[in-house]
């Protein structure tokens, strides 16, 4: 049992308590932009967030009969971050410690939708869930991609 289990009484209830995710991680990411001055990191920071705005705008305009029509590409996992240390985030965040954050903060999104599809009552609500964690799954790649350009061969 997951602390998010609350008994969804349909699609409607995930695809709101999707939005509410959505929206905290706007805000984490417009909070850590405000946080750094390094430029670069600033820059990503805007990504991730007009990213989640995206995810957002996605999921106020999903119907139940669009459900079925979600794709459910296979996105890679590159697994660079599963053996990373989070650090807790600070003012004086690097470029490395932020990557790796948002990283495990999208892991996390990913299991939890993967566990919520592996409990899903109906078929539909299953395809949400992996659809949401599919979504997840590619901010991850993007941010593990990052950390293997910009951070793992500097080392």
């Amino acid at each position: 049992m997951t602390k998010y289990d609350k008994g969804f009484n349909g699609i409607q209830d995930v695809v709101q308590f999707a939005i509410e995710r959505e929206e905290a991680a706007i805000q984490a990411y417009g909070e850590m932009h405000e946080k750094t001055s390094m430029p670069g990191l600033k820059t990503l920071l805007l990504e991730l967030q007009s990213e989640e705005k995206n995810h957002k705008k996605i999921l106020q305009a999903i119907k139940p009969e669009d459900i079925a029509g979600l794709d459910h590409e296979d996105i890679a996992d590159l697994k660079i971050s599963d053996y990373l240390v989070e650090e807790p985030l600070s003012d004086d965040i690097s470029f490395q410690d932020l990557l790796i954050f948002a990283a495990k903060k999208e892991q996390k999104a990913v299991e939890l939708y993967a566990e919520l599809a592996q409990k899903a009552s109906t078929k539909e609500l299953r395809g949400l869930f992996e659809f949401l964690a599919q979504q997840e799954k590619a901010h991850k790649l993007k941010l593990e991609k990052e950390y293997e350009d910009h951070v793992l061969w500097d080392d």
